[in-house]
């Protein structure tokens, strides 16, 4: 392990927040953030903008430019090794003269896996690894899900009372939580590839699922994808309206009605339902990193019964809805003590009159 430096971690942690400048824009690529220095004298920076684009290495180095020799670059993943839409980084530092580059964390990606920094060492460049690879696995936790996992990092987003609570018995729900926390949720969307749905949640509520950025910006739209066995929801228009696109699951037994104004994709059904292991892999198939879960409690239940839920996005609510009131989950047929849920939290904070928490289940 190397003894970084002081200046070391200041200046990753310039990169990372750099990186997540992308967070909007970047995928299905990761976000990386690259800054060159000379000891603490920042000569170059930049980030990944979005895919097809130049690398965060290639920004840092135009603004660098003769300065760039006998520097270190500061990169937040493994510069790449291969040729893609764009050449390799790799290369790029090389000619560039860098002395020496310090990286969070390798790329798992099968093209790249070791191979930047395998070029690097043979070019005479110092390669050190590892200096705030949590911060930087976080960063990019829904590329690294897609690449080791093979399926996206899942996300349920739920709003609550303060007795756990959801909508009325009639489905009455607007609203639970005030201003503040419903443009935070955008923020969160902005960043998924995918927002996923059920077909009861259409049916009550007709959602666009669109992302609506107070402070504006440049974001990719996410695809909007609706579980709908039987293809129910048709008549519901606003998930297929705006600029994103949409994408309805259905059994394979249910004809596709042949639209232009969405995708359909049938999927084998199990005791009438989808396999939402097989669902998630779909997604990731299509390049889909993170996927923002906005359902009902049964649909959100089965996905946590189900083992899939990376992270809970939990607003609460000053206020009571009182025990008639739908709950935040169903299904989870917890019986004793012995089999409840654990989650880690991971933040907290108040978001307008509304305490956000961020919450990981914890494995077993």
């Amino acid at each position: 392990m190397s003894d970084f430096t002081a200046t070391d971690h200041l200046l990753m942690a310039r990169a990372l927040r750099l990186a997540e400048r992308g967070a909007w824009t970047t995928r299905p690529n990761p976000m990386v953030g690259c800054v060159i220095a000379h000891g603490d004298e920042v000569v170059g920076e930049g980030f990944h903008q979005r895919a097809g684009g130049p690398h965060a290495e290639v920004f840092a180095l135009r603004q660098a430019g003769a300065r760039a020799r006998g520097a270190t670059a500061y990169v937040t993943l493994e510069p790449c090794a291969h040729y893609g839409r764009t050449p390799p980084c790799a290369l790029a530092l090389i000619e560039a003269g860098v002395a020496r580059v310090v990286a969070a964390m390798a790329d798992p990606f099968p093209d790249v896996d070791g191979g930047g920094f395998a070029l690097l060492r043979q070019a005479g460049i110092t390669v050190e690894v590892g200096l705030m690879a949590g911060q930087a696995r976080a960063l990019n936790r829904g590329f690294l899900s897609r690449i080791e996992r093979g399926r996206p990092w899942l996300r349920v987003k739920l709003a609550g009372s303060l007795d756990g609570r959801t909508a009325m018995a009639n489905g009455e729900s607007k609203w639970i939580t005030g201003e503040a926390a419903r443009l935070d949720v955008q923020r969160w969307r902005a960043r998924a590839g995918a927002i996923l749905t059920g077909a009861g949640t259409v049916l009550a509520d007709d959602p666009a699922l669109t992302v609506r950025l107070a402070e504006g910006g440049e974001f990719i739209p996410p695809l909007r994808v609706v579980l709908d066995a039987q293809l129910r929801t048709l008549d519901c228009r606003q998930v297929r309206e705006g600029a994103a696109p949409t994408l309805y699951l259905h059994s394979d037994q249910a004809p596709s009605p042949g639209r232009k104004d969405a995708e359909f994709s049938g999927l084998p059904l199990r005791d009438g339902r989808f396999d939402l292991h097989q669902v998630l892999q779909l997604l990731g198939g299509r390049g889909i990193n993170e996927v923002h879960v906005e359902a009902g409690a049964t649909l959100c239940g089965a996905l946590l019964a189900a083992g899939l839920v990376d992270e809970l996005l939990l607003y609460i609510a000053p206020l009571l809805l009182g025990e008639g009131a739908r709950p935040l989950l169903a299904g989870l047929g917890i019986a004793s003590m012995a089999q409840k849920v654990e989650l880690q939290m991971a933040d907290m904070r108040m978001v307008g009159q509304d305490l956000r928490l961020l919450l990981h289940p914890l494995s077993g």
